[in-house]
């Protein structure tokens, strides 16, 4: 399941690693959003491994739009959630690249066209 949110980037947490059970590093990244609704929401996403990186050179404030995946597992009977985001954009950039037209100039306009008595075109 694969979807997308936009947002306030709020807060960046601490970076975390561990060393799991089969001897494999492991790092992740943290940071939390805050949605442009009616009525915000602050959501937690979580970076694993290579994609810290896309957190890098956003700070905080910069309106953010975060692609994510949702994920549940079960542990002893209890059932834990990750918001697990795998691209980040930048929200500001994007809605002010829109393709507009360029500016119409007087140059765009084309020259008359003159008498050309050589023309062999039949109109």
């Amino acid at each position: 399941m694969s979807m997308q949110v936009k947002g306030t980037l709020l807060q960046i947490l601490k970076l975390e690693s561990g060393v799991s059970k089969a001897g494999k590093e492991w790092k992740k990244q943290d940071f939390v959003i805050e949605t442009n609704e009616q009525f915000p929401k602050k959501v937690c996403f979580t970076l694993f491994g290579d994609k810290i990186s896309l957190i890098d050179g956003i700070s905080e404030g910069t309106e953010i739009e975060v692609f994510f995946s949702l994920e549940s597992r079960d542990f002893n009977g209890k059932w834990y959630h990750n918001i697990n985001a795998w691209k980040i954009e930048n929200a500001g950039a994007a809605s002010s690249a829109r393709n507009f037209p360029p500016e119409f100039t007087s140059g765009d306009i084309p020259p008359e066209p003159g008498d050309d008595s050589g023309n062999d075109l039949p109109f």
